[in-house]
């Protein structure tokens, strides 16, 4: 690629990541009729706490209006209810979409404390005391919500407020997660009292919905609505034996303390992960609060612009990504970085043929299969190795996991050196020196660097970020530097070893278009964990119930979460790595760009313990 080419698509991916980032704020300020603030506040319970506050124009001291504090669900952050916050803010309503306690930017807790009193439902329950305070807060109409440990934090809040002096809470709608249905001698009772109170119930959600039968088993979650848990619950917390079915999707009423009290349930066909995608549920999400707390502005359910963000935030990813790959071939024009370029573009070598070619079929094939057994068995066995001092599991677990596919690469590559005869090391730029090993890494880092540099700025100057769904890529704070640098070797190796395989032993003629081999590499590269999801959600959807409750060896309930973002980095860092390759002969270069930006991808959008 000619140095001016490079240049134009480096200026290209900037303006990509401008209009994202520009869009996405248009798009979450209403167009200018909401203020975004970045607050970091110490909270009642003591500790530190990162929030997105968005006050809309018709909230003032002289026009309070309802609020409603929003979170997130384990191992997520803020941003991930901007499907809702935009939506709540349109509508009139004061909203505060908070990091959990050892979530984002906020303070991280101990082990095990998240949710012990003192500590006020995880920060929801300060955040509710804290909006009470503000001028421009009705603090009548407060209302709390969360997805999955967020409307755990939200039933644990209203818990603490039905032992305050002066509740606060006046209504919450728990998504992806339970309410409380009976008391400590196990009797049906009505937890929210006089409040009113929605649950969104996906009919396969992957943790909860569920009760005990009588053959010890568990119910499937799409039956919750025909429980006597969510029936009770629709009957303000009576024994439902003997009372009239209630249905999803109606909002019944009933006097309770004098007051006209809300129940609905919603039962959207949709998995756990999907509730904060969905625009179904915003819908009854919207529908509810408006019932509940009276929204300032009407606004038709239905009538949505989240989507909008959603896409400015995705075609930042895109921009993110092309930054990242031609910020690299510019500096390899440089006079530092010079010296890594090839004399000329790496060609394929000839298509394989005979064995060869079996060969690189098969050897795919059983990475692809060795991937899924240690994901799926693994998942049992790897979370209990984990030393003290790696503070977030979730990484550590797709971290060894990368780490071992990392290590079968390499033993592919000598059993079919083996059996192949071996490869010019030197030729394909396996064997590199010491002063160009070191280049790399330096250039690596720039590249990392400067490209999440893009992400800070679009934080700093627009209040938003590059991501999609279960894709994010977030501003973060100082202290996840550390914890980034601990996990880098686990990462550093998949992806170099990802890189050669792709790159040094893989590149040669694959049908007649150039680029065939790469297609071929990057279907394979992400195949193990499509081929996962397929396995995990066929059986959950054909019989309500996840693999692992048939073979209890055979992964968990949140491994196939974890697979939706894996099954799109992995072809595109195949297809980076190419890239990078046919410029430099150096295989390296890409493994540690990559490693780099899933790392931190991965560190800084996740739950911290102590």
């Amino acid at each position: 690629m000619k140095k001016r080419t490079a240049v134009f698509w480096l200026c290209i991916a900037l303006v990509i990541c401008l209009v994202s980032a520009v869009g996405a704020s248009f798009v979450q300020t209403n167009f200018g009729h909401v203020t975004i603030r970045d607050l970091r506040f110490e909270t009642a319970s003591g500790h530190t706490m990162s929030a997105l506050l968005l006050v809309p124009d018709n909230a003032t001291p002289e026009t309070p209006a309802p609020a409603i504090v929003c979170s997130h669900g384990w191992y997520n952050n803020r941003e991930m209810q901007d499907l809702n916050y935009v939506e709540y803010a349109r509508r009139g309503f004061v909203v505060l979409s908070i990091d959990m306690y050892g979530h984002g930017n906020s303070e991280n807790l101990p082990t095990g404390e998240w949710w012990n009193p003192e500590n006020n439902a995880n920060g929801m329950y300060d955040a509710v005391q804290m909006m009470a305070g503000l001028p421009f807060v009705d603090a009548s109409r407060i209302g709390v919500t969360g997805h999955s440990n967020g409307a755990l934090a939200s039933r644990t809040a209203v818990l603490l407020d039905n032992e305050a002096a002066e509740p606060l809470i006046a209504a919450a709608l728990l998504v992806s997660n339970d309410a409380v249905y009976t008391d400590e001698e196990g009797a049906y009772y009505n937890m929210f009292g006089s409040r009113d109170a929605g649950i969104v119930a996906c009919q396969y959600d992957e943790f909860f919905h569920r009760v005990s039968l009588p053959d010890g088993s568990r119910s499937v979650c799409r039956d919750y609505i025909d429980q006597a848990t969510a029936q009770s619950f629709l009957h303000f917390g009576q024994d439902p034996a003997g009372l009239e079915a209630r249905s999803s999707y109606t909002m019944y009423t009933e006097q309770i303390d004098g007051e006209e009290s809300i129940r609905v349930i919603y039962n959207p066909a949709i998995t756990h992960p999907w509730a904060h995608f969905s625009k179904g549920v915003v819908t009854s999400s919207v529908e509810f609060f408006d019932a509940a707390l009276d929204a300032p502005i009407k606004i038709d359910g239905s009538n949505q612009i989240w989507q909008f963000k959603a896409f400015f935030n995705a075609i930042g990813l895109v921009g993110f990504v092309m930054f990242a790959v031609n910020l690299a071939l510019v500096l390899l024009d440089s006079k530092v970085f010079g010296s890594l370029k090839a004399a000329a573009p790496v060609q394929p070598a000839p298509a394989l043929t005979g064995k060869r070619r079996s060969w690189f079929w098969v050897s795919n094939l059983l990475a692809t299969l060795f991937s899924i057994l240690v994901y799926m068995i693994g998942y049992s066995y790897i979370g209990k190795l984990r030393p003290a001092f790696l503070p977030q599991a979730p990484v550590f677990f797709i971290g060894v996991w990368s780490l071992l596919c990392g290590l079968f690469a390499l033993v592919l590559i000598w059993v079919g050196g083996k059996l192949n005869g071996q490869e010019d090391t030197v030729a394909n730029g396996v064997r590199i020196s010491g002063a160009k090993l070191g280049k790399t890494v330096v250039l690596a880092l720039v590249v990392a660097a400067a490209s999440y540099g893009l992400v800070f700025a679009a934080d700093y100057f627009f209040k938003t970020d590059f991501r999609l769904w279960v894709l994010p890529l977030k501003a973060f704070t100082a202290d996840k530097l550390p914890i980034i640098a601990m996990y880098l070797p686990f990462f550093l190796v998949y992806y170099i070893c990802n890189s050669i395989s792709i790159n040094s032993y893989s590149y040669f003629q694959l049908g007649k278009k150039s680029w065939g081999n790469i297609t071929a590499l990057a279907v394979f590269n992400g195949l193990a964990s499509l081929i996962m999801i397929v396995i995990i959600y066929g059986c959950f959807f054909a019989t309500g119930r996840l693999p692992n409750e048939f073979l209890p060896w055979f992964g968990g309930s949140i491994i196939g979460i974890w697979l939706y973002p894996i099954v799109v980095i992995l072809p595109v860092a195949a297809v980076v790595s190419r890239i990078l390759y046919k410029h430099t002969r150096n295989p390296y270069l890409a493994g540690i760009i990559m490693a780099l930006l899933v790392t931190t991808m991965s560190c800084t959008n996740t739950l911290t313990q102590l």
